[in-house]
């Protein structure tokens, strides 16, 4: 559980013993701490500045007497709805909802955890898949959260195949402690977006969730769907390296997504596999842009291979300098912003809209 200062926890307005178990109960299966005023004046100190104030039934009508100033996030809780005052007053306080504790609980635990999280933003999600094997959709996704990260944007990178090899490797990190997917594959439920970066391996500003050496273990749907939504609660940007094959895991994937970049070299064959693949694609996920990766044996430009594949041609890789020798040592794709790679992952960042562009198009 994460701790948090007095202020910027949910605040329970109550005086009633048996109310307030439950709401700290539902508190604390979100992963949250509760600050509780047990009358109106005590309340009214904390008022303003609690990101979420739950406000009993007992109290109601003592704070709607009291005039407090008007504020959003107030829900009022009770164990019965059958009092008609109990309406008047929650519109007096300018209570969002009236609710009942017990059949609103996952409702509640819902909002708790988005109050004590301190935002009810998400991050844009992109997705990373290769046309083919050894496309550089890994590369990619790496460079793109790594250059995120360098502009100060929070980024977080996923990887979501479990035959990769590890994106850590891509990023260097395997020797940096923290958890990796076999610890979290048996995970479900609302998982607390502050714990899950901070269990994460860090590098630097970016924070990675990569898969180990060890036993490969598929994930399952729900699983996927917990580490994600926590990942999307706790930043701003979310870079999932995905397997060409669709399980349901991947499909879980691709529905957080806001695009997805489909990496393919620029050569005949590799064009024909992912033709393939983005038509899997296109029943999971809308917003599906090439990324060419040259050179091309036979001369094919760029708009050519999309416009082959039917796809918006987001960008092209050009060769770089000494990738290769880079990934086998090592070092981090990108970090230090400069090269074609770099250049391309700014200008694909702010078309998505991650970043801002600037006057000449490239990002700011």
């Amino acid at each position: 559980m994460l701790e948090s200062s007095p202020g910027s926890r949910p605040l329970a307005v109550t005086a009633d013993d048996t109310l307030l178990d439950d709401l700290v109960r539902l508190a604390a299966a979100s992963g949250a701490v509760l600050d509780v005023a047990a009358d109106a004046g005590t309340a009214r100190r904390m008022w303003v500045g609690a990101p979420l104030v739950l406000v009993g039934a007992d109290l109601a009508g003592e704070l709607a007497r009291a005039s407090f100033v008007r504020r959003p996030d107030v829900i009022v809780a009770a164990h019965s709805l059958d009092d008609r005052a109990l309406w008047e007053w929650a519109v007096e306080i300018g209570a969002e909802h009236v609710v009942h504790v017990q059949e609103a609980e996952a409702w509640l635990v819902t909002r708790i955890a988005d109050a004590a999280e301190g935002s009810h933003r998400e991050a844009t999600t992109i997705g990373v898949v290769g046309g083919r094997g050894g496309a550089g959709a890994s590369t990619l996704a790496a460079a793109l959260a790594v250059t995120a990260a360098r502009q100060g944007v929070s980024s977080f990178l996923l990887d979501g195949d479990p035959l990769g090899g590890g994106i850590e490797l891509v990023v260097g990190g395997e020797d940096t402690a923290g958890m990796r997917w076999p610890e979290l594959v048996a995970s479900e439920g609302r998982m607390n977006a502050g714990a899950l970066r901070m269990a994460l391996p860090r590098l630097g500003d970016l924070v990675v969730l990569s898969w180990d050496r060890g036993d490969v273990s598929a994930v399952p749907a729900v699983a996927m769907r917990s580490v994600l939504g926590a990942a999307r609660r706790g930043g701003d940007l979310v870079v999932l390296d995905l397997p060409r094959y669709l399980d349901e895991a991947t499909q879980e994937a691709l529905s957080a997504c806001k695009a997805v970049l489909l990496v393919v070299p620029a050569q005949v064959r590799a064009v024909a596999a992912g033709a393939r693949v983005a038509t899997s694609l296109a029943t999971h996920v809308s917003d599906i842009r090439a990324v060419v990766r040259g050179p091309s044996p036979a001369g094919l430009d760029g708009r050519i291979i999309a416009d082959a594949l039917d796809l918006r041609l987001a960008g092209e890789m050009a060769p770089e300098p000494r990738l290769d020798l880079m990934l086998e040592r090592g070092e981090v794709p990108a970090a230090r912003g400069n090269g074609p790679l770099a250049g391309m992952c700014r200008r694909l960042l702010a078309d998505i809209g991650v970043v801002a562009a600037d006057r000449k198009g490239a990002a700011a």
